[in-house]
């Protein structure tokens, strides 16, 4: 097609696809939850909560590398017509409601941590809302996307139902207005419904991933950091009309799109190989930037994974032998903290574990999928310090028993979580034992 840089229709291609993968990793939860009523993880729409006060199984599949300490609330909310309300009770434990972005990045938090335990109402606006913020609202975050979703966390305290029955209570809690409901003002015009494009797992990595990407467009109004991107995607026809058809294009510009999808896929497993805890990778746009490859590398290791200010994640890619993934087919691991290594947040830390390549947790025969400072039962070492065991026979002994996290025969990830860690482990002082090959 004479007149077409081909290279710069590459190159633009790859870009737009690690720019815009965090969304479609997005849209594909936001699509179950808030958009298809036949699928099992169907919420009820836009601008009501789930919740699940059961700590997660093997069975959730929502979301990759899920956590069991802190059972979740999802919501989300359409702020075309009208900014959203979300009202909180009074709380005597963790909890954290963290409003994100279509493409992931969080637009603020309500929680113990920022907003503190006392009851409250706080504006979810849209980012062409100029209104005068209500009398009782006690803050406002500003979305700068129309649709946001929230992946609530709240602390369950014990395993025994009642501990599930009183997390249930506080839960049905939660409360989500439009403002008009909030104010009794009259409801404003209805926004039309859109039409929604159907999930396909393949819209993740193929041609139609621009197809879907341009759909969302149209919820996403220009940043200035992402001027450049959207100038150029927009001249290969993906420009949040809705509009893009791949049919239309010709077979040149075409292959050179997908050749683009695979070099941004391949840019990104690079930048993923790296990537060991959280730091970094979750957060604000002021302060993630619009740098797209870092999201991108949130969405994959733990999509919804929060800033490390209110949970710091860390893991192990290797094992102390070099194995990549650590595998415990044949192998048993421990992982030792001395005394004065012993992770110390604010509120609580836990280790979980994960089957690989699924990143969901694994059925074991005690149905323990985590271990932590919480754990029923957990034994010290003689001077303080702590000695988990991991590996997928049950281990001999009372204190290896009691200390151990059920591994599959097979490869597997640790996540260790610290729900407001310490300045220490923010600024890298603080760091991980290695994951130990026993023997």
């Amino acid at each position: 097609m004479s007149g077409v840089d081909l290279n710069a229709v590459r190159a633009t291609a790859a870009e737009g696809w690690v720019y815009g993968h965090p969304m479609l990793e997005n849209y594909r939860t936001m699509y179950a939850q808030a958009v298809n009523p036949d699928d099992n993880r169907y919420v009820g729409g836009f601008g009501t909560f789930r919740h699940y006060p059961q700590p997660s199984r093997p069975e959730n599949t929502d979301i990759v590398t899920p956590n069991n300490d802190t059972p979740y609330s999802w919501c989300w909310l359409d702020l075309r017509a009208e900014p959203w309300v979300v009202s909180v009770p009074e709380m005597d434990r963790y909890y954290v409601l963290p409003f994100h972005d279509l493409d992931t990045t969080y637009v603020g938090f309500v929680g113990a941590r920022t907003t503190g335990q006392g009851p409250g109402h706080y504006l979810i606006a849209g980012p062409e809302w100029n209104g005068a913020v209500p009398d009782g609202a006690a803050g406002v975050l500003r979305a700068d996307t129309q649709l946001v979703g929230c992946l609530g966390r709240t602390t369950l305290t014990g395993l025994a139902e009642a501990d599930i029955e009183e997390l249930r209570a506080i839960q049905e809690q939660y409360r989500l207005r439009p403002l008009s409901a909030f104010t009794g003002a009259d409801v404003p015009a209805p926004v039309p419904d859109p039409v929604w494009p159907v999930w396909r797992e393949e819209s993740g990595q193929d041609i139609e991933f621009f197809t879907v990407l341009d759909f969302l467009l149209g919820f996403f109004p220009v940043l200035p950091g992402s001027k450049d991107v959207r100038e150029r995607l927009a001249a290969l026809g993906v420009d949040g009309s809705g509009t893009f058809d791949p049919a239309s294009l010709k077979p040149e510009v075409r292959a050179a799109m997908e050749e683009g999808i695979s070099a941004g896929h391949e840019r990104l497993e690079a930048a993923k190989a790296g990537a060991t805890t959280s730091s970094g990778i979750f957060g604000t746009r002021a302060e993630l930037g619009e740098d797209y490859l870092v999201r991108g590398i949130g969405a994959d290791k733990g999509l919804y994974g929060l800033p490390p200010a209110e949970a710091w994640y860390g893991g192990w890619v290797v094992d102390s032998k070099g194995n990549r993934p650590p595998n415990a087919a044949g192998r048993d691991y421990t992982i030792h903290f001395t005394a004065d290594q012993l992770p110390m947040p604010q509120f609580f830390w836990s280790a979980t574990l994960y089957g690989l390549p699924e990143r969901l947790l694994v059925d074991n025969p005690i149905d323990r999928y985590s271990i932590g400072d919480r754990t029923p039962g957990l034994v010290h070492d003689e001077d303080g310090g702590l000695t988990l065991y991991v590996q997928h026979t049950r281990p001999n002994g009372p204190q290896q028993a009691a200390n151990w996290l059920p591994a599959p025969d097979g490869p597997f990830s640790v996540i260790i979580r610290m729900y407001g860690p310490e300045a220490s482990v923010l600024d890298g002082t603080w760091q991980l034992p290695p994951l130990t090959v026993a023997g």
